[in-house]
């Protein structure tokens, strides 16, 4: 047996099989050393987090990896692809504490930082085994072996020096500033990471409109009055206001002096806001009065309560007014208090919401901060001392007041920071509000939705708080940045424009800090005070002013002794442990001789994960070729999810300009949602996700990954239904795999081995040529497609291929060349011809079905190629044949096609089945170059419709008399009034100007002496039925179909039935397709004379040497259909 024949298709069993073929024959490590010295393509791997278990999004994100470095490697390219793991940060650290049951605050208390962080080590590799297993069976080619690993010395060791250059470069720098941080994560957070896709969500707040009381001595006589006076100001996070020392006002805006009650106390109150605010705030409860005295008599109590609007104030005017303290519990700030509690001028103040009137809250607002400071004199924050003497704000950093804070000591700030079940039924805002009611300081209190940020790893909500932190100046790189992402390729290219380019032309400092435990320390000393600085950018580096330090006494042994310098050794380096609870012990010198302390914060574990492409290579102390000689940088081509826009896409782009001047990567690729079939987010909450190892066991890895390509492109939301991977299943796999069982069938009967030479084009048949020139010019699209990362357009081009041209036409036109006729030229050129589609349809479609297509491949070559790739992903990807490429022969077997799709349309309107001769097609024919292009293909087309003749008549014809209509829902929104007047002249078309709009799409009308274009999707165009024919359009053609039928046309149809049915009692019976028979008809006398009419016709379709009618049958196989009922036996002669 030369080729491999199956009983059926089991693509899980083919993957395992493969799968084993591929480790003992080590096919991955030839696919890179074969292409030793050849051109590199250059591939990044984003690392994921191996303290997490992989879902079905990873099977689409490491599908798309492993599509573009599988072509790549079949075109010849050497393609390394090194894994890596993202082995610091919140995720490990979080997972860690949950272990242990502790919160950070214990860290360094109950469990030493060392502890701790080795603890973190552990854990960090949880779950290696299940990844590395999911990578395996999904067919994901990358080097598991060797991977890089972000918490090793030398990875580190690389970060280090990266911070040293841009140090260098005088873009690092220490500020004090209002920062997005995470209480129960206890780090601040970039603004990149603040940005990240779902954390800003619609939230319910209490949100209040504060009355501050002013001094009234610091009023000018204008503003003074009998009744108290209020500056009123909205605040969305009402803890804030025990914070607050400034009001800020825009001085241009126009405000307005109110007298009114305060609906909770029902006291006389004036206040002051925005003019153009007044309708908000005084909405519902309240009514205009004309004059003051109209207030004198309000009941307490009434539905509604009056105001009076005395006078309009600039909000120059307001500024440096004083007012009380609105918390009475909380302290005075301990810095110049006396500049604190009065209304200052801000440019940010607007009147699209709230007052007009701002609450500012220094401590806890970067505008509020900057404002604070920006004033005459400088408006002080509110901190206090805390036990150390340290300035800190009211809150503490995990989001508790302080005790200064009184009755609300120790309490959380949002209600999300307690642990499940231990919240207040009131939160902070709720009492806050509260209280400020009862002492006539809360003008209205009520529920907001608004977006609020969440930490991206925590879900919990985020504060804005005073931190020290180190800040790269990305802004000083902007435009650098922006200029190089014009050179990258962007899949699609409205990310790179929109979501990324607005980004970067935003883009802020990065805040480099983070207050954590687990990660890469910041290699940054300074003296105490901050006046003299080093920063770190080596192993030896820091040995040699260790070693400075141990001369100055400030030292007393060298941590790194064991470490030999110049030894780049893994064990050598393996000595060094470069993390926080080695680095904080080490003291160095300054110039000047005084000890310098560590930076006591981590690195942005943003900043790890950019930095890969260099540290993976531990550059620049070794392989420094990969990166200065470009073997290895910048990389060809990553893809990661759309969220990875702002943050490993970024952090990648920002660092290589920072250090390199350069673009890290040359195409990406940002995948979408993998969602539920309903366009739902997956969770295990709402119990929608699904098992990728489940999934591949049951369809196989080449049946899923086909699915979530051919399905949606891959930067669109994939809808995921398990249904979807079954009709691929069934669909384009069970296809390809009943054209090879064919194919295998007959190739062993005839003993065809490929060893003949080809037959030349010329003598091949037109439906040879036709599928030769299909094939080339899909190698053509599909090798465009794969070059310009649009796997989606390459696998839906060879599923139309294999299932609509090379099964459902040529090997169901050509069967019989295959199983009849001897073996000599056209059976040859059949086989040549099947062989050659199989084999390059392998080769197309290996980078998404890595296993299949290597199976079927290994079975169309093993015996018949003796210049053979050991496997499909060895082979060179096709190149195209421009000789074979006959673009006229296409367009005709297509318009056959197109033909045979439209009559048989109306056949399955009429439910007449194909086996069921006809009389007559008719076809309307546009020109005589489509007459003579048609005349070619009847043939075809006859034997695909099963028609006894076909006519083709001219479509200026009176026979076929076609209609038009006006498409009334595309013409109504354009046309309004004048669509009366468009229908009237669409109805007044002739033959020759429907003819014109079929022909161009469009024509020009005059409407209202106006010349407009009707394009043809603004009217419908039908054929009216003719009597006893059944008339379709379509695809530019008009056809009709003779329905009617005579006594010898039912009869070929009944003979055709029987046909179909013995071809099913033969392949029943287990019977060899080159078996001959003797048929037996149990049959009335009508039947029998159907019979022996067709008696020709049935023995050559089914092999029968004899047909007989006994007039009894035992054990026959029944068949019955339409007025027919009979018996059938078949025997083996």
């Amino acid at each position: 047996m030369v080729f491999k024949e199956y009983k059926g298709l089991d693509l899980p069993s083919i993957s395992r099989e493969i799968l084993d073929y591929w480790e003992a024959h080590k096919i991955f490590d030839k696919s890179i050393s074969e292409r030793e010295n050849h051109p590199p393509y250059i591939f990044y791997e984003g690392p994921p987090s191996a303290n997490g278990i992989p879902g079905i999004h990873h099977v689409m994100a490491r599908t798309i990896k492993d599509i573009f470095c599988r072509y790549k490697t079949q075109k010849g390219f050497q393609v390394n692809r090194k894994a890596g793991w993202d082995t610091h940060g919140l995720p490990v650290e979080l997972g860690v504490e949950k272990v242990l049951g502790i919160t950070k605050d214990a860290i360094g208390k109950s469990i030493s930082v060392e502890e701790y962080n080795n603890a973190c080590r552990e854990e960090v590799m949880k779950y290696t085994d299940v990844w590395n297993l999911l990578t395996q069976k999904m067919g994901y080619w990358v080097d598991m072996d060797d991977p890089y690993l972000t918490y090793t010395s030398k990875y580190m060791e690389t970060v280090w020096w990266l911070i040293k250059q841009i140090h260098e470069k005088g873009l690092l720098y220490k500020g004090y500033t209002i920062q997005p941080y995470s209480p129960k994560a206890g780090t601040g957070l970039s603004s990149h990471e603040l940005n990240q896709p779902g954390t800003y969500q619609d939230v319910s707040d209490t949100t209040v409109t504060a009355q501050f009381k002013t001094i009234k001595d610091s009023l000018p006589d204008s503003l003074k009055g009998s009744a108290p006076l209020y500056l009123l100001a909205w605040t969305t996070t009402p803890w804030t206001l025990p914070s607050n020392t400034a009001l800020t006002v825009g001085p241009k805006i126009d405000y307005v002096l109110v007298h009114t009650f305060n609906q909770y106390t029902y006291e006389p109150i004036r206040v002051i806001l925005a003019k153009t605010l007044v309708e908000k705030q005084f909405s519902e409860l309240y009514e205009m009065v004309v004059t003051i005295s109209d207030l004198k008599n309000y009941p307490k109590g009434t539905k509604k309560i009056p105001f009076f609007i005395e006078k309009e104030i600039k909000g120059t005017d307001l500024i440096d007014l004083r007012y009380e303290k609105i918390w009475r519990e909380a302290p005075s700030p301990i810095d110049n208090p006396e500049n604190a509690y009065r209304v200052i001028p801000g440019d940010f103040v607007t009147t699209e919401d709230g007052t007009g009137i701002v609450h500012t809250a220094p401590t806890f607002g970067a505008d509020d901060a900057k404002v604070a400071k920006e004033a005459t004199p400088e408006v002080p924050a509110l901190l206090v001392l805390d036990e150390n003497n340290n300035k800190v704000p009211l809150v503490d950093l995990q989001g508790k007041f302080r005790p200064e804070m009184g009755s609300l000591a120790g309490q959380y700030v949002k209600n999300e920071y307690y642990e499940e079940g231990k919240a207040p039924k009131k939160s902070i805002d709720v009492q806050i509000a509260i209280q400020l009611k009862e002492e006539n300081a809360a003008f209205k209190v009520e529920k907001y939705v608004h977006s609020y940020p969440n930490c991206w790893r925590t879900e919990k909500p985020i504060l804005y708080y005073p931190l020290d932190s180190w800040f790269i100046k990305v802004t000083q790189v902007r435009d650098r940045l922006t200029a190089f992402n014009k050179e990258i390729n962007w899949k699609p290219k409205s990310t790179g424009e929109g979501r990324f380019g607005n980004w970067l032309a935003n883009t802020n400092d990065w805040n480099l800090s983070r207050s954590r435990f687990w990660g890469i320390p910041l290699p940054i000393w300074q003296t105490e005070g901050g006046k003299e600085t080093k920063v770190i950018g080596s192993v030896l580096e820091l040995y040699e002013e260790i070693e400075k330090s141990i001369e100055k006494g400030h030292m007393s042994f060298n941590p790194l002794s064991g470490f030999e310098v110049g030894d780049m050794s893994d064990s050598n380096y393996e000595k060094v442990d470069l993390h926080k609870h080695i680095v904080d012990n080490i003291v160095l010198t300054s110039a000047r001789g005084t000890p310098m302390y560590r930076e006591k914060d981590l690195i942005d574990v943003w900043f790890d994960s950019g930095s890969m492409p260099y540290a993976q290579w531990h550059y620049p102390f070794e392989n420094k070729d990969k990166i200065d000689l470009g073997t290895a940088f910048p990389a060809d081509f990553i893809a990661e999810g759309i969220d990875q826009t702002r943050g490993w896409f970024y952090t990648l782009h920002a660092i290589s300009t920072l250090v390199f001047d350069s673009i890290s990567y040359k195409n990406v690729v940002s995948n979408g949602l993998v969602l539920d079939k309903n366009g739902q987010k997956m969770s295990k909450r709402l119990g929608n996700t699904f098992d990728p190892f489940k999934t591949i066991d049951e369809y196989g890895p080449d049946a899923t990954r086909w699915y979530m390509i051919s399905n949606a492109n891959p930067w669109d939301n994939l809808k995921f239904d398990l249904e979807g991977i079954g009709e691929v299943q069934r669909k384009f796999f069970g296809t390809l795999h009943n054209t090879y069982s064919f194919f295998s069938l007959y190739a062993n009967i005839d003993g065809f081995k490929n060893q003949e030479a080809p037959i030349p084009l010329s003598e091949r048949t037109e439906l040879d040529r036709w599928i030769l020139s299909e094939l080339n010019s899909l190698i053509r699209k599909v090798d465009a497609f794969y070059e310009d990362y649009e796997p989606t357009k390459a696998s839906r081009a060879s599923s139309e291929f294999v299932q609509e041209k090379l099964s459902n036409w040529y090997v169901r036109l050509c069967r019989r060349r295959f199983w009849k006729g001897k073996y000599q030229k056209d059976k040859i050129a059949a086989y040549q011809t099947l062989w050659e589609c199989l084999l390059k349809i392998t080769q197309l479609a290996a980078p998404i079905a890595p296993f299949y297509s290597d199976r079927l491949y290994q079975d169309l070559t093993e015996n018949t190629l003796s210049d053979k790739s050991a496997s499909v992903h060895l082979s060179i990807f096709p190149t195209v044949n421009t000789k074979f490429i006959d673009t006229a022969l296409e367009n005709r077997i297509n318009k056959a096609r197109n033909i045979t799709s439209l009559a048989l349309s109306l056949r399955k309107k009429e439910q007449i089945k194909v086996r069921q001769p006809l009389k007559t097609l008719m076809i309307a024919v546009n020109s005589p170059k489509e007459k003579s292009e048609i005349e070619k293909i009847k043939e075809q087309i006859r034997s695909e419709i099963n028609v006894k003749s076909i006519e083709l008549i001219d479509d200026d014809s009176n026979i076929l008399v076609k209609e038009i209509k006006p498409n009334f829902k595309v013409l109504g929104p354009r046309f309004g009034s004048e669509m009366g007047a468009v229908v009237g002249e669409i109805n007044r078309f002739s033959k020759n100007e429907i003819k014109t709009l079929e022909k161009e799409g469009k024509i020009n009308i005059l409407l209202n002496e106006k010349n407009i274009i009707l394009d043809i999707t603004e009217v419908e165009i039908n054929s009216k039925d003719i009597e006893g024919w059944l008339v379709a359009r379509g695809n530019g053609l008009t056809l009709a179909l003779d329905i009617s039928m005579t006594e010898d046309l039912k009869d070929e149809g009944i003979a055709r039935e029987l046909v179909n049915r013995i071809q099913n009692i033969r392949k029943d019976s287990g019977l060899e397709v080159t078996d001959k028979i003797y048929i037996s008809f149990l049959a009335d006398e009508s039947l029998k004379e159907k019979i022996h009419k067709n008696r020709k016709y049935i023995c050559s379709e089914t092999l029968g040497e004899k047909i007989n009618f006994p007039s009894k049958m035992n054990r026959g196989t029944e068949v019955i259909f339409e007025n027919i009922k009979t018996q059938i036996t078949i025997k083996k002669i």
